[in-house]
């Protein structure tokens, strides 16, 4: 899931990567469009496996992030609509998520971004957010720390 789902920079939505051109990605927008288009060079492409979101310690994945959400919301969309709730609503709903998120440095247009995109997955079917081998050795890390 990591590396095949994309953000590009001008562009609504999230892609997911199809196959790669000479000088271009072929992307698919994961809405019920499905549709097809090029990716160039001069687009800022991002993979979702390369954002984080700060906190007031280390900035946490993105992965983990969506991973919590999936567990708050049992692999519904959000309960939250994020076109119509307040700053409030959605400062207070992203604590529930990330509870020691930097309060400085996240704004309201992140949270609305982050919900905008679990629910583009939620409905396209993606949920596997973290990966089998790495949730285990998260796992294994905090039975070591204990």
């Amino acid at each position: 899931m990591k590396e095949t789902i994309l953000s590009i920079a001008g562009k609504p939505g999230l892609y997911k990567l199809v196959s790669r051109g000479k000088n271009n990605l072929i992307v698919e927008a994961l809405d019920a469009t499905h549709r097809r288009q090029p990716a160039f060079a001069t687009d800022r492409i991002t993979s979702l496996n390369d954002i984080a979101m700060y906190t007031e310690s280390d900035d946490v994945p993105l992965t983990k992030i969506l991973e919590s959400m999936k567990t708050l919301e049992n692999g519904k969309k959000a309960s939250v609509d994020f076109k119509k709730a307040s700053g409030d609503e959605l400062r207070e709903y992203f604590t529930k998520v990330l509870p020691d998120w930097d309060r400085d440095r996240v704004q309201n247009s992140h949270i609305k971004k982050l919900i905008q995109w679990y629910n583009i997955l939620i409905e396209a079917g993606v949920t596997d957010f973290v990966d089998a081998e790495e949730a285990e050795a998260e796992e294994s890390e905090k039975a070591a720390e204990e």
